[in-house]
C-alpha cells in the first residue's frame, strides 16, 4: 500500500522551497512563471484540472505560477525553446524534439513515476475476430509485460499498470463491478500485414513512434504492408478497434480504461496481443537560464505537493503521476534513436 503523508508536510516543504528560491543567481529568477501542458485525453477539462497544481506551486514558490495548455506538442516545444513559457510537461518524444532543437535553452528537471515505475510501454490490440486468427492461444484474462525472458502473458496481479477491468489503486486485485476484465493473448506483429491499423497522434511515443519502430525492425514497409491512420489520441485508437472500424490499434497500457465508463465491455471487445519495449516516462523541462536554486525549488515544490492526498489526486487526474524522480538526458537516447529512424526530427 502506498505511504501517504499529510497536507501539513506540504506546508513545511512549501516554506522550505520558497526559502530556497534565492542564491547567487537570484537575479535570474522571475517573479512569475508560466507552466505549459500539452493536450491529453482530457483536453476539454485540462485547463481546469491543472489549476489546483498551479495554486499549490504558487504558494510553495511564493510567486505566481500560471498554467496554460498549448494547441499541440510542437506548440509547447517552440514556446519553451523561445522562452514564451518557463516550464513544460512533455511526453518523451516531445522532450527529445524540444531538447534537440533548443539544446542550450532547455534543461530536464524531472521524470514522472507511475504505478511505482519510471517507465511504461505501448500496447497493441485487436478486435476479437482478428485476435482469434492471430493469437497463439485463446485470449484470457491477463496482461502482457516485459520480462527478462521477453514479452510474457502474466496474471493481472503481477503487472504494475492498472488494467481495464480492475479498481484503480487496487494493484489489479479487485475487479470493477460491471466492467469486463481485460483479455490478452500472445501474437506476432508479423501477422498484422494487410490489416487496418489505428495509431494515436504521429508523435505519440506509445501509440505511434515505438509501435512503428517495431514494424520497421521486423522489415515492414509500413506504407505498403498495412493500411494505417493517425487518429489523434489513445482513446480514439481504442474506440476505432472497439467499433470494428479498424482491425488493430496501438496505445499506452492500459488505455482501454479511458473508455470503460461508456463501454464497460471494452476489455473483452479490444484484446491486447503485443507490447512495445519500455519507454521512459514523461518529463518536466525548464528554461536553462533559470538558476539552479530556482529549479531545485520547483522540483521540491512538485515533490512535496505530490506527497499529499490533494496533490496526488490532482496529478492523477491530469497525467496519472504518483511521484517524480530526477533524470538524465542520456536516458532518452533510445527515444532519439526511434525519432531518427522514423524521420521525426525537425
Amino acid at each position: 500500500m502506498k505511504l501517504r503523508r499529510s497536507a501539513a508536510l506540504f506546508v513545511v516543504m512549501a516554506i522550505i522551497a520558497a526559502a530556497c528560491g534565492g542564491g547567487d543567481d537570484a537575479e535570474a529568477n522571475p517573479d512569475k512563471i508560466t507552466f505549459g501542458f500539452i493536450p491529453s485525453e482530457r483536453s476539454e477539462t485540462l485547463q481546469d484540472d491543472i489549476q489546483p497544481i498551479m495554486a499549490a506551486l504558487s504558494d510553495a514558490m511564493g510567486i505566481e505560477v500560471e498554467g496554460i495548455v498549448t494547441a499541440d506538442y510542437n506548440g509547447l516545444v517552440v514556446a519553451l525553446g523561445t522562452g514564451q513559457v518557463d516550464v513544460g510537461a512533455f511526453g518523451p518524444v516531445g522532450y527529445v524534439q524540444a531538447k534537440d532543437q533548443y539544446e542550450d535553452d532547455i534543461d530536464l528537471l524531472l521524470k514522472s513515476v507511475r504505478f511505482g515505475a519510471p517507465s511504461y510501454h505501448g500496447q497493441w490490440f485487436a478486435t476479437p475476430e482478428v485476435a482469434a486468427r492471430i493469437c497463439d492461444d485463446a485470449p484470457a484474462v491477463g496482461a502482457l509485460d516485459n520480462t527478462d525472458s521477453g514479452v510474457s502473458l502474466m496474471d493481472v496481479t503481477e503487472v504494475l499498470a492498472t488494467q481495464v477491468g480492475f479498481e484503480s489503486g487496487s494493484g489489479n486485485a479487485e475487479v470493477e463491478a460491471g466492467v469486463d476484465p481485460g483479455l490478452a493473448c500472445m501474437a506476432s506483429l508479423e501477422d498484422i500485414k494487410g490489416l487496418k491499423v489505428a495509431f494515436g497522434s504521429a508523435t505519440s511515443t506509445s501509440a505511434s513512434v515505438y509501435p512503428r519502430l517495431q514494424l520497421l525492425d521486423l522489415g515492414f514497409d509500413v506504407d505498403a504492408d498495412i493500411e494505417y491512420s493517425y487518429l489523434g489520441s489513445h482513446d480514439d485508437a481504442v474506440l476505432a478497434v472497439y467499433t470494428g472500424d479498424f482491425d488493430i490499434g496501438a496505445s499506452f497500457d492500459d488505455a482501454r480504461r479511458n473508455v470503460r465508463e461508456e463501454h464497460p465491455d471494452v476489455g473483452s471487445q479490444v484484446v491486447v496481443f503485443n507490447i512495445t519495449d519500455e519507454i521512459p516516462n514523461d518529463v518536466v523541462a525548464v528554461r536553462a537560464s533559470l538558476s539552479d536554486d530556482f529549479k531545485q525549488s520547483l522540483f521540491d515544490a512538485i515533490e512535496a505537493y505530490l506527497a499529499t492526498d490533494e496533490g496526488e489526486a490532482a496529478f492523477d487526474e491530469v497525467y496519472e503521476w504518483s511521484a517524480i524522480t530526477t533524470a538524465d538526458d542520456s536516458e532518452f537516447d533510445i527515444v532519439r534513436d526511434a525519432v531518427d529512424k522514423l524521420g521525426l526530427t525537425e
